[in-house]
């Protein structure tokens, strides 16, 4: 079963948590793209792979949030983007998972007029991250933490270019259940399902409960949709010089039972947790091996 004919059936699909947060624990230092480990400690970055899969994730994420030439160009990688992208699907691919999904986030630019960035040269980086990830193995992409629906429609075209590969598409929210770029969840909704996307909702922001409200709104905006919920451990805060996130594996875990209700069918966790955290999740939502 392909992972599109897997979304047709409207179970509930268990998805991984932080890779970040665990490469640092792992020993990734400041200065250094997460991306690079996928050259310099591949066993690393497949040991936080199979972490989530032996927590019960089915769908586990590539290690490639940043690896577009705008982010990776800032540590001196801006010409391995094809060969780090693909690298992070090939190891991604040992862990056993259901499905691979190739990750891509957001350029760390701005367009006109905040910024330089064009439309041509977002759509342009995008495709050559996807066809990395396409080239490596993955089942899907997953084009995740933007905040700018003309960035997100640039990544969906770039992505076009170079597959035809199922796009999931999911942005992040602040304040008032708006992007930092002032796009609400009924609007952002309505934009991923006109443009496409296989299944779309929220990642990252402030934490489970306002995931829950951004998916509410997206669900009443386009009630077809299949949706998706990936939200941080709680809120991020400095201790120590450290950043701690404050959501407890038992309260993600109940939040992916509020999530399944509501109906959402890809359920998974963003920065600050772990393989902690899904094992709990998996256990609320019958995923976890023991079941």
């Amino acid at each position: 079963m392909d992972f599109a004919e897997r979304l047709a059936t409207g179970e509930t699909v268990l998805a991984d948590g932080a890779m970040g947060t665990m490469l640092q624990a792992a020993g990734l230092e400041k200065g250094h793209a997460p991306e690079e480990f996928n050259l310099t400690n591949p066993e690393k970055v497949l040991a936080v792979h199979q972490g989530y899969v032996d927590a019960g994730s089915e769908i586990i994420l590539t290690n490639s949030f940043g690896g577009n030439k705008y982010r990776l160009g800032k540590y001196g990688l801006g010409e391995k983007v094809y060969d780090l992208n693909r690298r992070a699907a090939e190891i991604a691919l040992k862990a056993g998972a259901s499905f691979v999904a190739g990750s891509i986030g957001p350029t760390g630019e701005f367009f006109a007029p905040l910024g330089t960035l064009t439309p041509e040269e977002a759509k342009e980086t995008f495709a050559e991250q996807a066809r990395g990830l396409a080239d490596g193995g993955v089942d899907l992409l997953v084009i995740e933490t933007m905040s700018d629906l003309s960035e997100m429609e640039a990544a969906i075209q770039g992505a076009r270019q170079a597959t035809d590969l199922p796009l999931v598409c999911t942005m992040t929210f602040q304040q008032k259940l708006h992007t930092i770029m002032g796009t609400s969840a009924r609007q952002a909704a309505e934009a991923l399902a006109s443009w496409g996307a296989a299944a779309l909702g929220a990642n990252c922001g402030t934490g489970p409960e306002e995931v829950e409200q951004v998916l509410q709104q997206m669900k009443e905006a386009v009630p077809h949709a299949f949706l998706v919920a990936k939200a941080n451990a709680g809120v991020p805060r400095l201790v120590q010089g450290r950043t701690e996130y404050n959501a407890t594996p038992e309260l993600m875990a109940e939040y992916a039972g509020r999530f399944a209700q509501m109906g959402v069918t890809i359920i998974g966790a963003c920065c600050g947790s772990t393989p902690e955290h899904i094992a709990a999740m998996a256990e609320t939502l019958g995923k976890s091996h023991e079941n």
